[in-house]
């Protein structure tokens, strides 16, 4: 009677262990929190790059200008 009610724990324990260590599935999960948040910081880069690109364009042809006018003006003294 000893011996089954061993072979019972036993039993039980290789259960929890195998469940424990998902049973031998190799299947990776992503973490979808991690995942949200990585795209959530492209996103925000994306947008201030963008941003950040329109201004400097901007800047550019404002800068182009005034050195064109500049150059003419040089020019007729």
């Amino acid at each position: 009677m000893k011996n089954v009610i061993k072979f019972g724990f036993l039993a039980l324990a290789f259960g929890i262990f195998a469940v424990a260590c998902g049973g031998g599935a190799s299947e990776q999960k992503a973490d979808s929190t991690a995942t949200q948040a990585t795209q959530a910081i492209d996103s925000a880069a994306n947008a201030a790059n963008q941003a950040v690109g329109a201004v400097a364009d901007s800047a550019k042809k404002a800068v182009d200008s005034v050195a064109k006018a500049v150059d003419s003006s040089a020019a007729k003294h």
